[in-house]
């Protein structure tokens, strides 16, 4: 008997066709599992779509109800669950669905660089790759992202090109598995890299903010006088400001708002070793959370979901903990 994979569409590339005004997602799910015949030959498959837009325009409420939907299949008896969606925030979606996993199966996340009508698409391979990896015995649980003949754990992978069909990687430890003709090639134990973070909603307002040259504290001072729940703060290198950002971060901060630093560089983790006013160790100092190697967009999930799911009266130490290195 085949394993049951059900797969909820969401839009993106992978679904859209183009017309006068340009790409946008119009094919629904049933419309991609005609796509590829090979798929029958792994699973028993049914689909449902829960949205028809794409990956840019994907949000919180978007990512919840796929969680929703996933859930309720597995109560039906899914073994197994694909998601297929746009690529600019599909890592994003696999790490929300993976911090707030409560599923006993496993969660590929796919989509597509190229639409089925163009030429050499890929969405028919990334999806295919994605429903192999989900019923692969190995792959018991834990939610990850299948692309381009590579499986990554949800937590590490990262886009990493605009157009290319290998758009996605995991700088710091490399994919889970291989998939080749003959089979999937695992590089490491599949299972899930992310803490788990006890809710499956948010409506928590987190602002972004990036560190260049010359950039300003204003961007942090509005976002915190406008009634911010959180910020992350996209550094340099390390997890480094400018001076005037740094100062305006620390009284982000003394006026009670939560500030996790990251890094917007591709690889590596935050540091603190600066101390001047915008330095790493000057704003850990002053009660910044540091992101370690997470990518900052998903600093900015992991923190709105948190704030969701600590004591509001303890905010600043229960969401320090969960970013605490041990946390992932």
């Amino acid at each position: 008997m085949l394993p049951r994979v059900h797969v909820v569409a969401t839009g993106g590339t992978i679904a859209s066709t183009p017309d006068e005004g340009g790409a946008a997602p119009s094919l629904d799910g049933e419309d991609l599992l005609v796509s590829v015949p090979d798929l029958s030959a792994y699973a028993d498959l049914s689909v449902e779509s829960v949205s028809q837009v794409p990956g840019f325009d994907v949000d919180f409420g978007i990512m919840a109800e796929v969680g929703e939907r996933a859930r309720a299949a597995v109560e039906d008896g899914a073994d197994a669950i694909v998601v297929t969606h746009g690529t600019d925030t599909m890592a994003e979606t696999a790490y929300f669905l993976d911090l707030t996993r409560s599923l006993p199966v496993p969660v590929v996340v796919t989509g597509a660089q190229r639409r089925l009508d163009e030429p050499s698409s890929d969405a028919p391979a990334n999806l295919l790759a994605a429903v192999r990896a989900a019923t692969h015995g190995r792959v018991e649980e834990g939610v990850y992202l299948a692309f381009d003949d590579e499986l990554h754990a949800a937590r590490d992978v990262r886009k990493v090109h605009s157009h290319k069909l290998a758009a996605f990687a995991s700088p710091n430890d490399g994919p889970v598995a291989t998939l080749t003709r003959d089979g999937v090639r695992f590089h490491r134990d599949p299972e899930s890299e992310s803490v788990y973070l006890p809710t499956t909603e948010t409506d928590a307002r987190v602002e972004m903010v990036v560190s260049a040259a010359g950039v300003d504290g204003a961007q942090v001072t509005r976002a915190a006088e406008s009634g911010a729940d959180g910020i992350v703060v996209a550094g340099t290198g390390l997890g480094n400001a400018t001076t005037d950002l740094g100062e305006a971060i620390v009284e982000a901060m003394d006026a009670g708002v939560p500030v996790v630093v990251t890094s917007r560089c591709g690889a590596g983790a935050t540091g603190a070793v600066y101390g001047t006013a915008g330095g790493g160790q000057t704003l850990q100092d002053a009660g910044a959370i540091p992101g370690g190697d997470l990518a900052p967009w998903k600093a900015r999930v992991k923190l709105a979901l948190a704030l969701e799911a600590v004591d509001q009266e303890d905010v600043d130490d229960e969401v320090a903990d969960y970013f605490a290195e041990s946390s992932a």
